[in-house]
């Protein structure tokens, strides 16, 4: 069964000069993590306000556990959970009063549905006492967590849930989001971290309002049709700026400490090694490499400017 379903929704803002979310369709069934990966700006945050009934949209129709954004939005409110990107909690209210609020205004307990945040909950119950504007990132990350599973929804979106806390508290969410995924829960996530694609069942990536593709991370990186190289020498900035010149070259751009330079055929890379010593670099180091999902996200966004 599908728990969200898009049928060419869009969003502008500013009497129509903006347009955030172009004609998008996708669905997301029951018990799925489904990741909307894009950069900030992509229209990611449109499309869960939109989702979760805090806006309605200007075309197309949306349906979350068969009910319509539109018309239904009380209903929906009642089924769902919902984590902004920004804290949303009451920072002059404890941990145990802010979670206690969120139960009563839901019509039930802590204990009612605590298996569902015991794992969660048992990190942050030594700071039960202190105020939520007092916490860490990634334990303000976690209350909110809990404080949006309290009533057992049965779809939880996470707009970006990992930005601005530490690696650590990262990781830790994405394995509380796999044991929730048990419970039959829809999880539908948004990040603009690629490497986040990873953690999820099937994937949607967005560049300016627009999906590139949707598919599970490995059909994405499967997909990819072309070369790439990891190249690095003693000065990346020049060897950006010389690898544009390079005739076989079908697109580069910096990735860490390297360059990745894409072609369409297998390169000579002792040839193109030659090159850059004639361009004056030392310390070169080329190597094959399999595309990642950024890769990817860079070529799909490349071909739609085309």
């Amino acid at each position: 069964m599908n728990y969200i379903e898009l049928h060419n929704i869009s969003k502008t803002y500013d009497k129509g000069k903006v347009l955030a979310v172009n004609n998008i369709s996708l669905s997301v069934s029951e018990g799925e993590i489904f990741g909307l990966i894009g950069p900030d700006g992509s229209g990611k945050t449109s499309i869960f306000r939109m989702l979760t009934t805090l806006i309605i949209p200007d075309s197309g129709s949306a349906m979350v556990l068969g009910y319509d954004v539109v018309k239904d939005y009380r209903k929906i409110r009642n089924e769902v959970g919902y984590m902004p990107g920004r804290f949303s909690l009451y920072p002059d209210l404890s941990v145990e009063e802010n979670l206690r609020f969120y139960a009563t205004m839901f019509g039930t307990t802590i204990e009612e549905n605590y298996h569902l945040i015991r794992d969660i909950y048992v990190q942050i119950e030594a700071f039960g006492k202190r105020k939520a504007g007092q916490l860490s990132g990634g334990m303000k990350q976690k209350l909110a967590l809990c404080c949006a599973l309290i009533h057992k929804p049965k779809v939880l979106f996470l707009d970006e849930p990992t930005t601005g806390i530490d690696p650590v508290s990262r990781k830790e969410l994405w394995e509380m989001l796999r044991k929730l995924k048990t419970e039959n829960i829809c999880i539908f996530v948004s990040t603009p971290y690629m490497d986040e694609a990873l953690q999820c069942d099937r994937i949607a990536l967005i560049q300016q309002g627009e999906i590139l593709s949707i598919d599970t991370p490995q059909a994405v990186v499967e997909q990819f049709d072309k070369y790439i190289y990891a190249v690095s020498s003693d000065d990346t900035y020049k060897l950006l700026k010389v690898l544009m010149q390079y005739p076989e070259r079908l697109n580069s751009y910096p990735f860490g400490e390297f360059a990745h330079l894409v072609a369409v055929a297998e390169l000579d890379e002792i040839q193109l090694g030659e090159f850059l010593k004639n361009n004056g670099f030392n310390d070169i180091r080329i190597n094959r490499i399999d595309a990642t999902i950024e890769d990817c996200f860079i070529d799909l966004s490349r071909q739609t400017k085309e």
